[in-house]
């Protein structure tokens, strides 16, 4: 049946399958249709430009009640946002850094990067489609007792960054709306679920209020010192790559010996490393000048 498939395919290519060429001409074998190509766009992105893919999740508000998510944050969602992350970096080791918030993640690839040769949409879909995959596979290890009833979904886009002041003012900006949007999140259902207030009230409760305004609310109503909360929930997640020493268990059989023995081993490896940190001031970029470096 495989012969006469591809004794099919030579003809239809105009090459006999006796032919002298025999069936390696079918890799350079035209065909009537192959002008459809020419609909093809080039989305080659410019050269010399940090490249970020940014993915958010698709109606997750949505998702988050359906799955009962805890509220304002729930740490084994961010732990398994960190985990797909970690997993795209991995398997995309042109990217140089990436940070994440809620259900958002943004992926930097690096200015000299000629993955994909470039192309925009190629780097846009091996990161969406990595990264939902590896939410669905990875589901189980952070939400033991809570079925994935439905996939979810992520939308991605692109932008171009031609400088390092531009990239980092990015990172800024997203680290900046991690803050607001947690600081809301954070008073919003306080007041929700300790004062009893119905979610139309609470948003009443803190229309037209300022950040000192919100704080105070958390201090004096509820005890709440909003510097005191967890870094991952007022910074986000950073990942980077670092150099880390693990130690690991090995056999061996030593000389003149009969059975082998274990040993202890440390080998250094480059992984993807979670922190959270500011990434807004200058002692991050100063820790980590790999980041940006042009040979990195």
């Amino acid at each position: 049946m495989l012969r006469c498939c591809r004794a099919a395919a030579a003809i239809a290519a105009g090459c006999a399958p006796g032919s002298p060429r025999g069936f390696r001409g079918l890799a350079m074998a035209k065909s009537k249709f192959e002008y459809v190509r020419d609909f093809e766009t080039d989305d080659t992105v410019l050269p010399n430009c940090w490249i970020v893919v940014r993915l958010d999740g698709r109606n997750f508000h949505r998702f988050s009640e359906q799955h009962e998510f805890k509220k304002p944050n729930d740490d084994r969602a961010l732990q398994l946002m960190t985990k797909c992350a970690q997993t795209v970096m991995q398997e995309l080791e042109d990217i140089s850094i990436a940070y994440g918030q809620s259900d958002e993640y943004s992926f930097v690839f690096k200015k000299k990067s000629r993955w994909f040769k470039r192309r925009a949409s190629k780097f846009m879909t091996h990161v969406v489609s990595q990264f939902s995959s590896s939410y669905v596979f990875y589901w189980k290890d952070y939400f033991k007792d809570q079925q994935l009833l439905y996939p979810p979904g992520f939308d991605g886009r692109i932008v171009l960054y031609p400088s390092n002041q531009n990239l980092k003012d990015y990172l800024s900006w997203r680290q900046a709306d991690c803050h607001i949007n947690n600081l809301y999140n954070t008073v919003f259902w306080m007041l929700v679920q300790r004062s009893g207030l119905t979610p139309v009230q609470a948003q009443e409760r803190l229309r037209g209020t300022l950040a000192g305004d919100k704080n105070e609310i958390l201090f004096s109503e509820f005890n709440i010192n909003y510097n005191n909360e967890p870094l991952m929930y007022r910074k986000g997640t950073v990942l980077i790559w670092q150099k880390v020493n693990e130690v690991i268990t090995k056999k061996i059989k030593l000389p003149k010996e009969q059975e082998e023995k274990e040993v202890e081993v440390t080998r250094t490896r480059t992984k993807v490393v979670p922190l959270h940190c500011d990434i807004i001031g200058d002692q991050f970029w100063e820790e980590y000048p790999e980041i940006l470096a042009e040979d990195s």
